[in-house]
């Protein structure tokens, strides 16, 4: 080994150690995960009211003394459904109780038995299929916003600024499905004053 005993740790990834996080972080991540997941949320659903405001206010024809003219797209219900189902996925996987993913007896069956079916003991299994059709519903929700990006603002020939709809909706998406990923860490973290006892 090139570097000395006493600098190496076995357990390390990196050779430059990254320095340890504020005590006010360690002490909070629990707090501080879940007030960056809603500020994600909020800037996601920000950003894309943003652009149906936009889209809006180009609809409007001006007093009748002035040359109007449509404009060439506006945002409709195809704008809407990746980020309704977005939200609707981020719901469906937040609502799950974590402990119901564990591994409950080993048993993991279709039908019948003591752990695995739709009967008495199939609690985990119906977790674990919610939480497939959270994160389906989130999947859908972005692959969705970047159809809608292709296909009715980039593929067209659009005059310059509309492609800002749908970049909104990909953004808005992007956010959701990180405000997910935070809020399903944070409450997964222990808390401050959280304490797993088994007897």
């Amino acid at each position: 080994m090139s570097l000395p005993r006493r600098s190496y740790d076995p357990r390390r990834v990196c050779l430059l150690p990254l320095p340890p996080l504020p005590a006010f972080i360690r002490t909070n991540k629990r707090t501080l995960g879940i007030y960056l997941s809603g500020a994600a949320f909020a800037l996601g659903w920000w950003v894309f009211l943003d652009a149906v405001l936009l889209s809006s206010i180009s609809m409007r024809a001006p007093p009748e003394d002035e040359p109007w003219s449509p404009p060439a797209t506006s945002m409709g219900f195809s704008d809407w459904l990746p980020g309704l189902c977005a939200t609707l996925g981020m719901i469906v996987v937040n609502l799950i109780d974590k402990q119901l993913l564990g591994d409950a007896g080993g048993t993991f069956a279709f039908g019948g038995g003591s752990g695995g079916g739709w009967g008495e003991g199939g609690v985990q299994w119906r977790a674990r299929m919610f939480l497939f059709v959270g994160f389906a519903l989130l999947a859908g929700g972005l692959a969705g916003s970047f159809t809608v990006l292709t296909v009715k603002y980039l593929v067209p020939v659009l005059p310059p600024g509309y492609e800002y709809y749908g970049v909104a909706n990909v953004a808005q998406n992007g956010a959701l499905m990180l405000s997910t990923i935070l809020l399903w860490m944070s409450q997964s973290a222990e808390g401050e004053y959280e304490y797993q006892l088994h007897i």
